[in-house]
């Protein structure tokens, strides 16, 4: 069996900072994660990827070709098609051994994961590879302290979750930039009730006195699916970075299938407990 982290989130969420906090701390733990980038419009991430997608085809590629013409956006979905047509490519790159642990560093672009197929072709080939794989959301915590910013958010998750049907984990980014009054308002958004937070924001301003019904449908929506909770994340952190790796680990099962060391079950040889008896 092998173990994936497909990590995901807006642009600016702290992805590819997280991809590589988390292999810097599993390599402080003697065990080694390897991080795939598949993100054709990346310039810097300070990690050396395992593999590289812009080996393959860059952003660059689709927006300077004068017959297609894309812009950012467009060029990015072509380069993400591209490569699932190539995926003879991927998987050559990948290898096939066992108990490999990858995380793919994905785009920042947010359409491939709420409602595109992109992705979801994408998981359905890792897991034919053999991947237990793992949805990871981030959300920069810095957009998730009022109400109407929380829904946005947690909307965003919601979609990625209902979309990909994968076992998921969302995480709350940045942490470590906040002030300390902003991580207290926090803690109720972990968790979160939709209800009550929206709730104090109706009287904030005309907007949301005016479209509060709206507001209310869109919480409800939250309240009944009851999918969407947050984990902190502060890379500071390294107790930190262990809970949510271990979080995330379960979620994969990953070591479950590791076999046991029989060495630390083994009784002690009559034979030699009789010659040490003799002495």
């Amino acid at each position: 069996m092998r173990y994936a982290q497909l990590v995901m989130g807006p642009a600016g969420s702290g992805k590819s900072t997280y991809c590589s906090a988390i292999a810097k701390h599993a390599e402080a733990e003697n065990k080694v994660i390897q991080v795939v980038n598949l993100d054709p419009a990346a310039e810097y991430f300070d990690y050396e990827p395992f593999v590289d997608v812009r080996e393959l085809i860059q952003v660059d590629d689709a927006m300077e070709d004068e017959d297609m013409q894309f812009g950012p956006n467009g060029g990015l979905v072509f380069c993400m098609e591209y490569l699932l047509e190539n995926v003879d490519w991927l998987r050559d790159q990948l290898g096939d051994g066992d108990d490999d642990y990858t995380i793919f560093d994905c785009p920042g672009q947010i359409e491939l994961y709420t409602h595109m197929n992109t992705i979801k072709h994408l998981v359905e080939l890792l897991q034919q590879w053999n991947f237990n794989v793992c949805g990871v959301f981030l959300v920069d915590a810095q957009f998730m302290v009022d109400g109407p910013k929380f829904l946005s958010g947690t909307m965003a998750a919601l979609s990625v979750m209902v979309n990909l049907e994968l076992p998921h984990v969302n995480v709350l980014s940045k942490m470590d930039l906040l002030t300390k009054s902003a991580r207290n308002r926090l803690d109720s958004y972990l968790d979160p009730d939709p209800n009550a937070l929206l709730q104090d924001n109706e009287k904030t301003s005309t907007w949301n006195s005016k479209y509060r019904k709206l507001t209310e449908a869109l919480g409800q929506i939250i309240e009944d699916f009851s999918l969407v909770r947050f984990h902190p994340l502060n890379i500071k952190d390294e107790e930190n970075l262990a809970d949510l790796l271990l979080t995330i680990n379960n979620v994969i099962q990953y070591g479950e299938d590791a076999d046991v060391k029989t060495k630390d079950f083994e009784y002690p040889d009559p034979e030699e407990e009789n010659v040490e008896d003799g002495d």
